[in-house]
């Protein structure tokens, strides 16, 4: 009786808790705590932070794929068989510690799809399974799925008339997109100067927090960093929560209270026909030159369309609602189960926040720069706080420009202008996602 009570304790969750488990435990709280108490981005850090819980939870192996699950519970004649698998020779005075530990470095390590399939196959036969969140990721993440089906929802609920109404708003969005190349020169720099170990293409990814794009992150990031997904989603959508603690500082800072109270003219309207022929001549001009940015920036000009039609309003209706809640939900999920303690807990991490943190006020300074800039050629006057709303996040950041604006004005309402620039900047994300996945996808 007393050997099964044992056995029962040793395979208990409690027993096998480590202290970095029992961290990204709490982490998971913090976020559950943020979304549902604070209302940061609760859509998102709901499902990302009970995602985190679940990968975290000792023996379960939820965020693991058979051949994770194998190498850290396995047999030996097993561990041998995966090794001869993956094309490694284990020590045989090492002991089955030194064992696991070595294939569990292999198989986080970089090596061909190939090799893992055929481990993982071998650690299936032998009656290990991949985990509930590995299975949502490999199908809404790795597959890069469920980010192009964010971005089409997006798509669906954008209106593109004050970009079309005040073009020249296309320049502030694209000024705020600095921020991403900036933090990948910032990434590269640290890891020069032997600060941080980030290779050309994690620095890519991260750099692209600064577009406070959270698909686009996750979408390049899939691609080109899918070790750092974890932190770079985390980073990007809590950047995101926290646009209206981060951005009003830069705004005042960067400008004068008389720039701050000038006055927009009304935009004109926009017909229907232009708002159909917009996401059509974007798509095809901007995948001319760069083809990389075709899965991105399709999916968003497609809803897009659908929304502006007319002629397909259930599925415009459907794409806005059902569709895009039922993909967050794994999408969230997904990236929670990147957030393993041995993987999330690292002095890289660290790091990511913090260049995310950079990119983000670069971004929203280049904007607000940009129009101060526009306004020294222009004879219609462009109140600089609309640049900030250069980054990505829609609609938050045009909220942002326009409180801060009706805090120097009570009477400038600078909402719909600020929607051209936070339009452009969804824009500039996808095109910059596309360069980066071109030069080092």
């Amino acid at each position: 009786m007393s050997d099964k009570i044992l056995t029962l304790w040793y395979g208990s969750g409690l027993y096998n808790l480590t202290l970095g488990q029992a961290v990204m435990v709490l982490v998971g709280l913090l976020l559950l705590y943020l979304a549902i108490q604070k209302k940061f981005e609760p859509l998102l850090l709901v499902p990302i932070g009970f995602g985190g819980i679940l990968a975290n939870i000792p023996e379960a192996g939820l965020a693991l794929s058979a051949a994770e699950q194998a190498a850290h519970m396995a047999q030996p004649a097993l561990l041998e068989q995966m090794a001869q698998a993956l094309q490694l020779s284990l020590d045989p005075a090492g002991g089955i510690e030194a064992w696991r530990h070595s294939l569990a470095e292999v198989l986080h390590g970089d090596i061909s799809p190939a090799l893992v399939r055929a481990a993982n196959d071998v650690a299936m036969d032998g009656g290990y399974a991949h985990g509930m969140l590995y299975q949502f990721y490999s199908v809404a993440i790795a597959s890069g799925i469920a980010p192009l089906v964010i971005f089409m929802g997006v798509g669906a609920m954008t209106d593109f008339g004050p970009l079309l109404a005040n073009p020249r708003t296309l320049f502030l969005g694209a000024a705020a997109q600095f921020g991403i190349f900036a933090t990948l020169l910032g990434a590269v720099g640290m890891s020069a100067m032997g600060w941080m170990d980030f290779s050309l293409n994690q620095a890519a990814a991260i750099g692209i927090i600064g577009g406070a794009d959270g698909p686009t992150s996750i979408y390049v990031s899939s691609i080109l960093a899918p070790e750092l997904l974890g932190a770079i989603a985390v980073a990007s959508y809590s950047y995101m929560a926290l646009v209206p603690l981060i951005q009003p500082p830069i705004m005042k800072a960067l400008t004068s209270k008389r720039e701050r109270e000038i006055t927009m003219t009304q935009l004109r309207p926009v017909s229907k026909l232009e708002k159909i022929v917009f996401p059509l001549s974007l798509l095809i001009l901007v995948v001319l030159f760069l083809p990389d940015a075709a899965p991105l920036l399709g999916m968003f000009c497609f809803g897009n369309l659908m929304r502006e039609s007319g002629v397909v309003e259930r599925l415009s209706d459907t794409t806005q609602n059902a569709l895009i809640n039922i993909v967050t939900i794994f999408l969230g999920l997904s990236v929670g189960s990147k957030l393993i303690a041995d993987r999330f807990l690292a002095v890289e991490t660290l790091g990511i926040l913090a260049l995310g943190m950079v990119a983000f006020a670069i971004g929203t300074a280049c904007g607000i720069l940009m129009a101060k800039l526009m306004n020294t050629v222009s004879k219609m006057p462009i109140n600089p706080l609309i640049g900030s709303a250069g980054v990505s996040a829609v609609p938050m950041a045009a909220r942002v420009s326009n409180k801060v604006g009706l805090e120097s004005n009570p009477h400038n309402f600078l909402l719909m202008h600020a929607m051209g620039p936070n339009v452009a900047g969804v824009i500039g994300s996808a095109v910059a996602a596309g360069v980066m996945i071109k030069y080092l996808g």
